[in-house]
């Protein structure tokens, strides 16, 4: 609960950051949240308000819990009703005066009730309670997102590419230098660390990687790295689309989430006398999340266009199983260069999109590690091929399973999950089913034409 102590020390810190934000030329906060569709949706203040939001919050409906991506709302068992209100309170940690959009600070928000309770559904808060759980274990986890998008011409709602040129190719690189110079530029200035960029395979896709952080930390920087690619898509006279499928036949944006598990500055992926150099903890934390990802996808790729994505040998992880350096594999185990690997080993989930809410995929993420590592589970044997290329016998005897082909399918797996409904909570996982089951009913007899284009400019 927010007592009166920490609310008058929020105001007043808040206070504090005033004169240098005016300084900078900020006239306005924006408090974003991410919705259960993976949205995101914001709010805003005056600048000379942000000590009372700091305090007080700022006042919003939980209705957005059951909000679709076509703004229709569902009326799910514990949330769409029109009664109700919260307070979006900014976390002045992580605000952030924003170069790709002048004028304008950003702070994500934390979500609590008029009494200054956390809102159960709050997903960002959901996400911190599991860092915190995996603390009180001795554990840490780095993790990032992979952000990949597209870029079309604004002005039009079809996809019509804004740049051309051979996937990573040099052309296409010079054909988008000064738009991406500018995007580099807001982002340093941002204080984001931008790891790598370039130009990708599908038309007019560009992707950029950041570097790791704590999992609260890496979900932020997700949401203002895609709010910055926005504003200077705007700028350049483009349109942003990290839609999972962007035009029904073409390749789709993925949303690679890398993890490492550490304790007491040991990076638990290496330096092991398991397979890969994996340690017992290491490997039974992948274990946890390979067991669980069938209906963690009801949370990672959450739209009916994640499954236009996640099909075999499109480099998406259409399978669940895990191998050293392979793209097709659902969970891709990274060692790092000769020499660098206690630092840089990792695992890539490479099924998941960027239609997911990032708070909610990474707390689901956390607790299925966290469950792995409380069974002492085991890793299969690792998979050195497409999977796609095996024929369902040698699949069966390799241990791979077909990741969910539908949201349907993805749903019914979340809902037999019972480590997911505790990290989620009877009231968050029944909204989760409720959402999904919204939108498959929203486009239920749509072709996949149809299906990609109602999602293309959502995310």
């Amino acid at each position: 609960m927010l007592a009166h102590e920490e609310r008058e020390r929020r105001a007043a810190r808040a206070e504090e950051m005033l004169d240098g934000l005016r300084e900078a030329g900020v006239v306005g906060v924006v408090l974003p949240w991410v919705d259960t569709s993976g949205v995101t949706r914001v709010k805003s203040v005056p600048l000379a308000k942000l000590p009372s939001a700091a305090a007080w919050g700022v006042g919003m409906s939980p209705v957005f819990d059951a909000f679709l991506f076509d703004d229709s709302i569902v009326a799910g068992r514990f949330a769409g009703s029109a009664v109700g209100d919260l307070r979006l309170h900014p976390d002045l940690d992580r605000l952030t005066v924003l170069a790709g959009q002048p004028g304008w600070a950003w702070a994500p928000v934390d979500r609590y009730d008029q009494d200054g309770q956390p809102h159960v559904q709050d997903s960002r808060l959901l996400l911190r309670r599991v860092v915190d759980e995996l603390a009180a274990d001795g554990l840490s986890v780095q993790a990032a997102f992979e952000i990949e998008w597209a870029v079309g011409v604004a002005g039009s709602d079809d996809f019509v590419p804004g740049l051309t040129g051979p996937a990573y190719g040099m052309a296409r690189h010079v054909a988008v230098s000064d738009y991406a110079r500018d995007l580099l530029t807001a982002l340093a200035a941002q204080g984001v660390a931008v790891d790598q960029f370039h130009p990708e395979y599908a038309a007019g896709q560009l992707e950029l990687s950041v570097a790791a952080e704590d999992p609260v930390a890496a979900a932020d920087t997700t949401v203002l790295v895609r709010h910055t690619i926005k504003a200077v898509s705007a700028r350049h006279g483009l349109r942003a689309s990290f839609s999972p499928k962007v035009l029904a036949d073409g390749v789709g944006n993925g949303g690679h989430v890398h993890l490492s598990l550490w304790r007491d500055g040991e990076n638990l992926m290496s330096g092991g006398k398991g397979t890969f150099g994996l340690t017992p903890d290491g490997e039974a934390f992948i274990a946890g999340l390979l067991t669980h990802l069938p209906g963690l996808l009801a949370v990672g790729a959450p739209t009916v266009a994640s499954y236009l994505r996640l099909i075999p040998s499109h480099w998406a992880g259409a399978f669940a199983c895990w191998g050293l350096e392979n793209r097709e594999a659902a969970i891709r185990f990274v060692t790092g260069p000769s020499g660098r690997r206690q630092a840089a080993a990792n695992v890539e989930v490479k099924s998941v999109d960027q239609a997911a809410n990032p708070y909610l995929l990474m707390a689901g993420l956390l607790a299925t590690g966290r469950a792995g590592l409380a069974s002492l589970a085991t890793l299969p044997d690792p998979v050195g091929v497409d999977p796609a290329t095996l024929s369902d016998e040698g699949r069966r005897e390799a241990g791979v399973r077909e990741l969910p082909t539908s949201l349907d399918e993805a749903v019914r797996a979340f809902e037999r999950d019972d480590v997911l409904a505790r990290v989620y909570g009877e009231e968050l996982a029944a909204t989760v089913v409720d959402v999904r089951r919204g939108e498959i009913a929203a486009l239920e007899g749509k072709s996949a034409e149809d299906v990609a284009a109602a999602l293309r400019w959502v995310h």
